[in-house]
């Protein structure tokens, strides 16, 4: 499901995975490296014709990775040791972006965003959201999760 299809499914985790990729841009990715062993990376992560893209240097390891196996988690880098600004990770399959229309977009988004611009080539894939979930520590625990087979749900956090 593309990142709109999920935000109307679950629109309170969509808004707090925007929420907190805009609050600092960093995430990191989890791919496949051809020998099945699993890669994690750090990546910028915006927004974009309403999608959540991943940019990546043209032939990088991770890209090169995702265009082999699509698989991927997206997690938000937490800093806090204590978990209070909460930790999100995506699942799903990254989605090869060609159309030149949408990269120039991305492009605008960056340059305003970070005051640059990516140059051809460069790898732009959209996520294809397979699950999500979300987990805050601290006084105002927060647990949430989404499934295309059992839909959106608070959870019980393990603190409660």
């Amino acid at each position: 499901m593309d990142w709109s299809g999920f935000a109307a499914a679950a629109p309170d985790l969509a808004d707090m995975a925007r929420r907190r990729f805009a609050e600092n841009r960093l995430g990191l990715i989890g791919t496949l490296r051809a020998d099945g062993s699993p890669r994690i990376s750090p990546i910028e992560v915006f927004f974009s014709d309403g999608q959540l893209m991943l940019g990546m240097m043209w032939r990088s390891r991770k890209a090169l990775d995702l265009l082999r196996d699509p698989r991927v988690v997206v997690h938000t880098a937490a800093c806090d040791p204590d978990g209070v600004e909460g930790d999100l990770k995506v699942y799903g399959r990254a989605v090869d972006v060609p159309d030149a229309g949408a990269r120039t977009r991305y492009g605008d988004v960056l340059e305003e965003r970070i005051k640059w611009r990516p140059s051809e080539p460069f790898h732009l894939f959209a996520l294809d959201v397979e699950s999500a979930g979300y987990i805050r520590f601290g006084k105002d625990p927060l647990a949430m999760r989404w499934n295309p087979s059992e839909g959106f749900a608070r959870i019980r956090h393990p603190d409660q």
